[in-house]
């Protein structure tokens, strides 16, 4: 896709509300900002190659959050996954970790605590 997109932190989130409000944070926070309401969205959008960081909602109306990270995994897409979830249990936060989560965020989410797990992904984005 476009060099301008070079650095993109993508938000996937079905909840259209959720969506706009990770839209705006990120933005308002200085980072080219991608957003979409699927996974598969996400994939058709031509911006896999350029994305830096994802925060993906684990529980998605089709791809889940996991399907998404191992087919990006399998496909050698090595991108730092910040998973946020409502639904928070102990399998769910093993499976996170196991699909190499950088962070494991449960909504509602300060909007500093993400932030601050962007940056810290900084250093694993290439």
């Amino acid at each position: 896709m476009m060099s301008s997109l070079e650095g993109v932190v993508v938000a996937i989130d079905d909840d259209p509300l959720m969506l706009k409000a990770l839209r705006r944070l990120l933005g308002a926070s200085g980072f080219v900002v991608a957003a979409f309401e699927s996974a598969e969205a996400f994939l058709a959008s031509g911006v896999v190659d350029d994305v830096t960081c994802l925060v993906l909602d684990i529980s998605l109306g089709g791809m889940s959050g996991f399907d998404l990270a191992r087919r990006l995994a399998i496909s050698g897409h090595r991108v730092p996954i910040i998973f946020i979830t409502a639904a928070d249990n102990g399998a769910t936060r093993e499976e996170a970790i196991e699909a190499g989560a950088v962070a494991y965020l449960t909504k509602p989410f300060q909007a500093a605590v993400l932030i601050d797990a962007i940056h810290k992904a900084a250093p694993l984005m290439t």
